[in-house]
């Protein structure tokens, strides 16, 4: 065998595979058709101005696309962002804030490979993560040699990680904060003091906050605030500050593998040159169809409301249960299962034994903490990415079986 990368031996195991190996002796009852509510995978089609857009360009998949992507992609996403988060002209540059990538899921992986030095503050960098948490965080910490630090983001704290709890010698050796909002699967919001506070830890003490918001527009009943909307109320600055979006949740174009990144122009200015090595950029026909996207919002609000009346579904299946809550945004449940089952992973075995319904248990999501208590031990997560009359079964069913 060749010789590999230690950090390798660093990694947790990713969770689908993980979740396959625990119902991997389980047979649902016969006859019985899966429901797969495990992955946030839209289930729903993109519009189809995407398809056009792209057709319109085919005779562009013969080019390198160039990795700063396209002015019309650049102006596309500046234009949307001045209009969602009321920024000022000129605030968050096309040319200089915004980056296109290949998923945010690429571009949060790498993000890691950059600005993790060998050392902070005289000692190992850390990378501050909310737990539960999105596997690539983890899996990015520690490719690039950083502590991951595990931030519980319980019922207690609002589902968000607990900024006061972070002493500060931690915040010395920071090089990376990972905050997601909505949460990814609790459905929290950070408010815009929040993001302001981060935001200033970040300054304060040198490090990169990167503000995961790939579920921003998918909202119940306020759209949440961003890391761009709370640079401009602490005067303006991007500085230290990254934000994510991607079109996979927010146009239901998972597929496409489009996103972006925008804030720092210094850190833009090093990651393009990064991925210039890294990765070959976004085909030019999947740009100008993500350029389409981007200047549309009739299709986001028809996503919108396909979420809404599925939560209105859980809540009619499950109000006063599994400590039910209506998410604030994303279209995740994050249901306690303790009580009735003992662990989401029982819970798991038991919905796809009984039901054929597939979730992942909490604790593929979540850490332990020094004691080695995982807190996500008791959850599931629920994903509601079917047409409401499937989620409503589906969810009357997981009701019943877990009662």
């Amino acid at each position: 065998m060749p010789a590999l990368n230690d950090r390798l031996g660093g990694l947790s195991d990713y969770p689908f595979p993980r979740l396959a190996a625990l119902l991997a002796d389980v047979k649902p009852r016969a006859n019985t058709p899966p429901t797969i509510l495990t992955i946030g995978e839209p289930q729903n089609q993109p519009p189809a101005l995407m398809l056009e857009a792209m057709a319109a360009a085919s005779t562009l998949w013969g080019k390198y696309p160039p990795v700063a992507g396209t002015p019309e992609f650049r102006a596309a996403v500046s234009a949307w962002l001045n209009r969602r988060y009321q920024l000022p002209p000129g605030m968050v540059e096309a040319d200089s804030a915004i980056l296109p990538v290949s998923g945010t899921r690429e571009a949060l992986y790498l993000l890691a490979q950059m600005v993790v030095p060998a050392e902070k503050a005289g000692r190992k960098p850390v990378v501050l993560i909310p737990n539960p948490f999105y596997a690539v965080y983890q899996g990015a910490a520690v490719m690039a040699g950083a502590e991951p630090v595990f931030l519980n983001g319980t019922r207690e704290t609002g589902f968000l990680p607990d900024l006061d709890a972070v002493p500060e010698e931690t915040w010395a050796r920071t090089s990376l904060f990972y905050l997601c909002t909505p949460a990814n699967p609790q459905g929290a919001v950070a408010s815009l003091d929040y993001l302001k506070r981060a935001i200033t830890l970040a300054r304060t003490f040198g490090f990169v906050l990167a503000i995961d918001e790939c579920y921003a527009e998918l909202w119940d009943k306020a759209p949440p605030p961003g890391g761009l909307e709370a640079a401009l109320a602490l005067g303006g600055s991007l500085s230290n500050l990254l934000v994510f979006h991607s079109l996979s949740k927010r146009s239901s174009a998972a597929g496409l593998r489009s996103g972006f990144v925008a804030g720092d122009t210094d850190l833009i200015r090093t990651f393009t040159r990064l991925r210039n090595y890294s990765l070959p950029g976004v085909p030019l026909p999947s740009m100008a169809a993500a350029t389409a996207l981007w200047q549309d919002e009739t299709h986001v609000e028809l996503n919108r409301q396909l979420y809404r009346a599925n939560i209105d579904a859980a809540e009619a299946a499950l109000a006063g249960r599994l400590g039910f809550y209506r998410p604030d945004g994303g279209f995740f449940l994050w249901l306690d299962v303790g009580d009735a089952c003992g662990s989401g992973e029982e819970a798991a075995r038991r919905l796809w034994q009984e039901g054929a319904i597939r979730v992942l248990p909490g604790a593929y999501l979540t850490q332990p903490d020094a004691s080695g208590y995982n807190h996500g031990h008791r959850y599931i997560r629920v994903a509601l990415v079917h047409d409401t009359e499937t989620m409503a079964r589906s969810l009357d069913q997981l009701g019943r079986i877990l009662a």
